[in-house]
C-alpha cells in the first residue's frame, strides 16, 4: 500500500544453554549397552564403548533442566520460546513434558515448544535416528558369514539367512555387496548440540 509503520522492540530475553547431562538409551540386541550416561553431547562414533560407535538404529536422549520465565514483557509484545538442538546426525523426534512436538529431519534442528516449557523441571527427551554405515562397517570387524567373490559381491545366498536365522558369526546386517570396510570412516551420528531454549518476539501491531 505504500504504507510506512515503524516498531520498537523491546530487549528479548537471553537465550538459555541445555547443558545438563543427558542419559542415552540403546534398543535391545544392536550391540549398544542398553544405557550410557554422557555428561556432554558427543557423536556417537567418538564414544570409547564399540557398541555405541557402531551402533545404527534409533536411540533416545533424556535429561531435565530448570527453566525460569523471563520477567513480563511489554505489552503488546509475546515471548515465544523456540527449542534448537544444534547439529543432529540425521533425524530427531522431540518430546516435552510428555508432549511430542514433531520430527525434525533437516537443518535447523528447531520447533516451537512454548505451550509445553513450564516453569521449574522440565524433562525433554529426544529420539535420534542415523544412517545404516556405521553398524555396517562395525561388523566388518567379525568373521564372514557369507561366500564372496573378491569384489564383495554375494556368491550365493547363505543357507542361515535362507532359514531366517541370526548370522552365525554375530553380524547385525547383510548385504548382497559389502558397500564398506572395517577401516571405512564412521560417519557423525546422535545429537551433537548445542541444545539452546531461544526467545523470539511476537510483537503486535
Amino acid at each position: 500500500s505504500g504504507k510506512r509503520q515503524i516498531f520498537r522492540s523491546p530487549t528479548k530475553p537471553h537465550s538459555v544453554a541445555v547443558n545438563d547431562p543427558w542419559r542415552l538409551t540403546f534398543p535391545p540386541n544392536w550391540g549398544a549397552p542398553p544405557v550410557v550416561e554422557l555428561p556432554r553431547l558427543i557423536s556417537w562414533s567418538d564414544h570409547a564403548d564399540e557398541g555405541v560407535r557402531y551402533f545404527s538404529g534409533t536411540a533416545t536422549y533424556s535429561t531435565r533442566f530448570n527453566w525460569k520465565p523471563p520477567s513480563t514483557t511489554k505489552a503488546g509484545t509475546q515471548t515465544l520460546w523456540e527449542l534448537n538442538l544444534g547439529r543432529v546426525e540425521v533425524m530427531a523426534q522431540v518430546t516435552l513434558n510428555d508432549r511430542d512436538l514433531g520430527i525434525l529431519w533437516r537443518a535447523p534442528y528447531a520447533v516451537d515448544i512454548t505451550r509445553a516449557l513450564k516453569p521449574g523441571k522440565n524433562t525433554l527427551q529426544v529420539r535420534v535416528t542415523n544412517l545404516w554405515p556405521n553398524r555396517m562397517i562395525g561388523d566388518e570387524h567379525l568373521p564372514e558369514d557369507s561366500k564372496r567373490y573378491p569384489n564383495g559381491t554375494l556368491v550365493e545366498w547363505p543357507e542361515w539367512l535362507a532359514n531366517d536365522s541370526p548370522s552365525p558369526t554375530g553380524r547385525f546386517t547383510f548385504t548382497s555387496w559389502r558397500l564398506w570396510k572395517a577401516d571405512s570412516p564412521l560417519q557423525p551420528s546422535g545429537l551433537m548440540g548445542p541444545v539452546m531454549l531461544e526467545p523470539r518476539l511476537r510483537i503486535q501491531p
